[in-house]
């Protein structure tokens, strides 16, 4: 009888916590389209019916779009996976838009981590942790590549005075940081939580080239994809700026924005303001900047979370074991 009433107990629990996250999701995305200070929803919808939004051609275009970046993310996570196990398209498909709902309230997406990790045994659980952070890695990496040079290119193509001495104190600290952490962690007693960077290269050793190579080139194409999207929307707006100049705007602003910890729900509101700041240099009306960056997060963010929602109702954690190594 305690056990049955144990059972329904862990049940009931479950249903509160993946309601709470779908309700908490919800809000937050009315909550910043409804009263976002940069840009309220009226001003908003207006601008959607000025680029003429209702045609049937650009809407398909711009879901394309959506649809070929997540379902690039949802390859990318099952080959990863496939280091562990193997999965379908489905269950990777579960995994990646439940992940993103469930990370949605979290800074820098962390959440997603935990929430991955809930649909693998036990035992798996460490990989999993562990081949998310590459495939996040990787698309940062990307991010960091393509930023660099972008934002080098548009530095000096509009003659921009950026604070060097700061930069210079900043790039310092964190590079005697990062050799202290690298010191410490080389220390064969260091460990955290049973992790230690011995650990942790062995891990990534032991993931096939094959792995490495589809997991940086997927993240590449997503990449591409989306800063694409971004370039579309601004020409729905009418802007007239060559095709070079307009990319290195876009990669800055994703550069930036990338390495500001956030969020994630206030992500439209720091792409917002980075956005605007970029593109100033090159004319583009503060309000039809605003609009591109909303309609991104809507397309990309607020979309696949509420296709998300419905996996996180669904969700039902594997409670069997089997005898996976730790990493």
């Amino acid at each position: 009888m305690r056990t049955t009433v144990s059972h329904k107990s862990k049940q009931f629990l479950a249903l509160v916590i993946k309601l709470a996250i779908v309700i908490g999701a919800a809000y937050f995305i009315y909550n910043k389209l409804n009263y976002n200070e940069q840009l309220d929803f009226e001003t908003f919808v207006a601008q959607l019916k000025a680029i003429k939004l209702t045609n049937i051609l650009v809407i398909l275009t711009l879901f394309l779009a959506t649809f070929c970046n997540w379902f690039l993310e949802i390859l990318k996570w099952k080959t990863l996976v496939s280091h562990c196990k193997q999965i379908s398209i489905w269950e990777s498909t579960a995994q990646s838009l439940g992940g993103l709902t469930a990370s949605l309230l979290t800074p820098n997406r962390v959440g997603e981590y935990g929430a991955k990790a809930l649909y693998f045994k036990k035992s798996e659980r460490k990989y999993i942790v562990g081949l998310n952070f590459l495939g996040n890695t990787a698309q940062l990496i990307t991010t960091l590549l393509f930023g660099v040079l972008g934002f080098s290119f548009f530095v000096y193509q509009f003659h921009i005075e950026l604070p060097w001495t700061k930069i210079a104190r900043m790039s310092g600290f964190l590079g005697i940081f990062g050799l202290l952490f690298f010191l410490v962690t080389k220390q064969k007693r260091f460990q955290i939580k049973g992790y230690s960077w011995k650990n942790l290269k062995n891990f990534v050793q032991n993931i096939s080239t094959s792995i490495h190579l589809k997991n940086l080139s997927f993240s590449i194409l997503r990449y591409l994809i989306f800063s694409h999207q971004f370039y579309f929307l601004v020409l729905l707006f009418g802007t007239e700026i060559s095709y070079v100049t307009m990319m290195s705007a876009i990669i800055a602003m994703y550069l930036i924005t990338s390495i500001i910890p956030m969020l994630f729900i206030f992500d439209v509101i720091v792409k917002g303001s980075v956005a605007v700041w970029l593109f100033g240099y090159l004319q583009i009306p503060e309000l039809h900047t605003l609009s591109v960056v909303a309609l991104m997060w809507v397309l990309n963010f607020v979309i696949p979370s509420i296709v998300g929602s419905y996996f996180v109702l669904s969700f039902n954690p594997s409670k069997k074991e089997d005898n996976v190594a730790s990493v």
